[in-house]
């Protein structure tokens, strides 16, 4: 690559990681924790979102930004039960910026307790852009099989959490969990991993409860 393409693209990055810096400061003013959902397409994002807005909604007020290159799809079927989202269309980036992040904000009710953010389906892209985010999820389907984090090494890197989903499928796929753990652990020791299905309710508790603790650990350090 060019020095000067090299130069260009550090600018960006530096000036996405001033503005994520700013809105991640801002939200923890208000005591909104931020979760950053990374996959593949298809690895079922949309879907885990879902259980975890009805499973939380009548305790916590939350949100969901939703980043998809076209469409509204996503964001409609969070509204639908019964949580504000905002939708964020590319229109063909693979990723979401800071900057896209902050334009909401202002939106944002500052009383929430959640916010999360569902980026483009992407496993490559969306890990060199943070988002303001607290913690960074990166979500894993058997059927995408159990080489990944050695082929994508930086989304598993600078993620805080692992989720396997669909674990229901397991008993029908060649997905050895043992093998992407221990890979996963190789690349992160601080990964924590969860194993779950939105069909089964596998795990969801588990996770879910892991976004209380951090919740209840941001407020602690911000009161």
């Amino acid at each position: 690559m060019p020095t000067k393409e090299v130069i260009v693209l550090q600018d960006l990055l530096g000036t996405n990681k001033k503005i994520a810096a700013e809105i991640r400061t801002e939200l923890e003013k208000r005591g909104i924790l931020a979760v950053n959902l990374m996959s593949s397409p298809g690895a079922g994002k949309t879907t885990l979102l879902e259980q975890i807005v009805v499973r939380l909604k009548a305790e916590f007020h939350m949100a969901v930004i939703e980043g998809d290159i076209e469409t509204e799809r996503d964001a409609e079927r969070i509204r639908a039960k019964g949580v504000p989202a905002w939708q964020i269309t590319t229109g063909g980036a693979c990723h979401l910026e800071a900057k896209m992040i902050g334009r909401i904000l202002p939106a944002v009710d500052p009383g929430l307790d959640f916010l999360f953010i569902e980026n483009v389906g992407n496993l490559v892209c969306p890990a060199s852009y943070e988002l303001g985010e607290h913690l960074r999820c990166v979500l894993l389907s058997t059927p995408e099989g159990d080489d990944k984090p050695k082929k994508y090494p930086k989304a598993f890197i600078t993620s805080d959490v692992l989720v396997l989903t669909k674990a229901d499928l397991l008993p029908y796929l060649p997905f050895d969990i043992d093998k992407v753990v221990r890979e996963a652990l190789d690349l992160n020791p601080k990964l924590r991993v969860f194993v779950t299905s939105a069909v089964t309710g596998q795990g969801l508790d588990e996770l879910i409860s892991h976004f209380r603790r951090s919740r209840e650990e941001l407020r602690g350090r911000h009161a």
